[in-house]
């Protein structure tokens, strides 16, 4: 898969152990380069750049939680280095998609209703957004410790962002705004490359002993 100009090994052999930050030079370039300001632009938003703004900084907010529930703890290695990653980058896409919603004169505060530009009817409760987390999940991720929180995160990070790649997908198919299409295009790549990432972390470092 390429992500921001960078040819990246999905087979991920090497970035198993100690090397997770290896690949966040090339994501965090994607999404700076994605969330880079456009000098003169004059796209005017429709409904669906606004939804898909909307929506997904909320669907960010709840990342940036996940990671910090599991930062500073005893997870391993590999999954200290994935939230460092994750809640860097999203951050960083939170602020930026949160600032293009005010230059439109939008409102940045969380929606009580989610996806109805994407789905073309009412939508749904925010709670009910694809991949959020809910509240007993959140909280079994704080009662959990050492490579049991670990794997639980990479568990819950992998739905989180399955739900995050289904969203920036249907942005790209509808949105208008140049820019907007670019950051979703870049989203759905970084976060199903990460994914992959988190399947093999569960096969390996992160399986269930048995026996």
């Amino acid at each position: 898969m390429t992500v921001g100009g960078a040819t990246v090994d999905t087979g991920r052999r090497r970035l198993l152990g100690l090397s997770l930050g290896a690949i966040g030079m090339a994501v965090t370039g994607a999404t700076l380069s994605a969330c880079a300001p456009d000098e003169g632009s004059s796209d005017e938003p429709t409904e669906v750049d606004v939804g898909f703004l909307t929506d997904m900084s909320a669907h960010h907010s709840q990342a940036l939680v996940l990671c910090q529930r599991v930062l500073g703890g005893d997870v391993g290695t590999p999954v200290t280095a994935a939230a460092a990653e994750v809640l860097q980058n999203q951050a960083i896409e939170l602020g930026t998609m949160r600032a293009w919603l005010a230059d439109w004169g939008q409102s940045t505060a969380p929606p009580e209703t989610v996806m109805a530009w994407m789905h073309g009817g009412g939508g749904m409760p925010l709670a009910e957004m694809h991949g959020l987390a809910s509240d007993a999940e959140l909280a079994e991720l704080s009662r959990l410790d050492g490579l049991e929180q670990g794997r639980y995160w990479l568990e819950l990070m992998s739905a989180h962002h399955e739900g995050g790649v289904t969203m920036a997908e249907a942005a790209v198919d509808l949105a208008s705004s140049e820019k907007v299409i670019r950051l979703a295009e870049t989203q759905a790549a970084v976060q199903s490359f990460e994914i992959e990432q988190y399947r093999q972390l569960l096969d390996t470092t992160y399986a269930l002993k048995t026996g």
